[in-house]
């Protein structure tokens, strides 16, 4: 139809508005986040009533699109690797209980952590949840992928994951579009227990699952993004995954000289592994993340065979890969053509001037450091996060969504005083009331901030589940109303949030602070839009 240039979230959020989306799932996280903005912000959206909210987490937004595809319509759902782990358990099930209309289950990795806690490798979930995966290597890819994944999907009756990683999800290219689709009507599955997994259909369903195993293999073998190309020199041949082959072709414009096998859908193409291991001498494997191909293929193959990857030192078994780090793993000259000079120095990230996380942390440590000398801070993951960094040293822990609350209460179980957790709103709401509910039914002696500025600020100032219900939450949570204190982080109000601060550590029992000021990048977005 027509070429646009866009980035490879943009791809598959086209690809999918192209296919006959109904609705997309998701809650912001870098490097998915642009996906779900993409769709908000298209016309067709609006016209074709698609669903595209944020849910409140991963969690929810898998369960929602099954809920989708349930009914015969198509979804799509997004998330950050680390997400996953959020929608791990409807994601593993739903391989389970298979799918109606097509889903298609968007996992963006993270390697080299630009904006995570973790560098994992969302194959494996793929793997152990026995179900297709594609990985794109160019935003092409990501568009076809996604185009004809949803009625691959429908085809086998299972969900898909496309994992894509940072790199492509955030950089540009030519993308030819399809011609667009219309939404799947309602449509209800042959099999009514479909969806019910007591363990007696449970069980029915995994062994047809398994059944299955053999028509995936073979869809890999005939897949389009898996591709063996023959090279004159059999001493190594080269298995190159996902964006990794676009990093082999920048050093080989010509051609490459090995045998190569480009991998772009899993589970891995039993026939032109052995076609490529059968005429060379050793293998090397590129994939942008962890050695899940490398760990494989000894294994799947049955027989022995030198293969060099990350697990031997060929490659560091942390970060990206780049054209150059694939240049000298396979013995070519490493050119480069700039240098950085000295004087340039890493920036860090820091709260913005004038972030109300700013006089939260100055008033709060100011209090802690000076009159509670036993005192931990538990945090979060959120903009709050760089209360870790120079000026403030504020925080002692940050793990995962919602931990701040838990890990309080656990070191107050443990006889730790004060015990003082600070999460945003967003983070709250995604993953935090529960532990706050198990603060209230044990009434454990800890001291919760929230620092709400209204929005996902972390992410780009996406809505917030919780605006204007922070409150409300807690009380019906079971937090004496007397002890969910509402203050504006402002200077002129320091000595007030000190006194609240001390109050609330003093009260044996469970607290709620929430210093509430609009985020001042979301405020002035707001002011300019006006």
């Amino acid at each position: 139809m027509n070429k646009q240039l866009l980035l490879g979230d943009e791809a598959i959020a086209q690809a999918a508005l192209d296919a006959g989306l109904s609705g997309v799932y998701a809650y912001p996280g870098t490097p998915s986040t642009e996906i779900t903005e993409y769709i908000q912000g298209a016309s067709i959206t609006k016209e074709k009533n698609i669903h595209n909210r944020w849910s409140a987490n991963e969690k929810t937004a898998m369960e929602a699109a099954l809920g989708m595809s349930f009914v015969g319509k198509r979804a799509l759902v997004c998330m950050k690797h680390v997400g996953l782990n959020v929608a791990a358990d409807c994601f593993i099930n739903s391989a389970v209980t298979g799918v109606n209309g097509g889903l298609i289950v968007v996992a963006a990795d993270d390697p080299s952590m630009h904006s995570s806690q973790n560098e994992q490798d969302s194959r494996f979930y793929g793997d152990f949840s026995l179900i297709p995966m594609f990985e794109p290597s160019n935003q092409q890819e990501a568009y076809d992928m996604v185009y004809s994944g949803f009625d691959f999907s429908e085809k086998t009756g299972e969900p898909l994951l496309l994992r894509m990683v940072t790199r492509l999800a955030h950089s540009r290219s030519g993308v030819e579009r399809k011609t667009q689709m219309p939404q799947n009507n309602i449509s209800f599955g042959e099999d009514p227990r479909q969806f019910i997994l007591l363990p007696g259909n449970a069980r029915k369903r995994y062994k047809m699952l398994l059944a299955k195993q053999d028509e995936f293999i073979k869809a890999s073998e005939e897949s389009p993004y898996n591709l063996y190309i023959d090279g004159a020199n059999k001493k190594t041949g080269i298995i190159a995954c996902g964006i990794a082959y676009n990093y082999l072709m920048e050093n080989y414009p010509e051609g490459c000289e090995y045998p190569v096998l480009k991998i772009g859908q899993y589970p891995l193409p039993k026939k032109q592994l052995k076609q490529l291991v059968e005429v060379c001498d050793e293998i090397l494997i590129l994939e942008d993340g962890q050695p899940f191909v490398e760990k494989q293929l000894k294994g799947y193959l049955g027989m022995g065979l030198k293969i060099k990857g990350r697990l031997d030192g060929t490659l560091s078994q942390d970060g990206e890969l780049n054209p150059d780090t694939v240049a000298r793993a396979i013995g070519k000259e490493n050119k480069s053509y700039f240098t950085i000079p000295g004087i340039v120095e890493m920036r860090p990230p820091a709260l913005c001037e004038g972030c109300g996380h700013r006089d939260m942390y100055t008033t709060l440590t100011e209090v802690l450091k000076e009159e509670y000398p036993t005192h931990k801070v538990f945090s979060d993951i959120g903009c709050y996060t760089l209360g870790a960094s120079a000026p403030f040293h504020a925080i002692d822990s940050c793990v995962d969504m919602g931990a701040s609350i838990t890990m309080a209460k656990g070191a107050s179980d443990g006889g730790l005083h004060p015990a003082v957790a600070v999460i945003g709103d967003s983070t709250f709401t995604h993953s935090g009331m529960t532990g706050l509910l198990d603060c209230v039914n044990e009434k454990a002696n800890v001291t919760i901030i929230i620092s709400d500025n209204e929005t996902t600020a972390m992410t780009g100032g996406q809505d917030s589940a919780g605006t204007g219900r922070l409150e409300a939450i807690c009380a019906g949570l079971g937090v004496e109303p007397e002890h969910i204190r509402i203050i504006v982080p402002l200077k002129k109000n320091y000595e007030e949030m000190k006194q609240m601060i001390r109050e609330e550590i003093d009260y044996k029992g469970v607290s709620v602070i929430i210093p509430r000021r609009d985020c001042i990048q979301t405020l002035a977005r707001k002011k300019r839009n006006k």
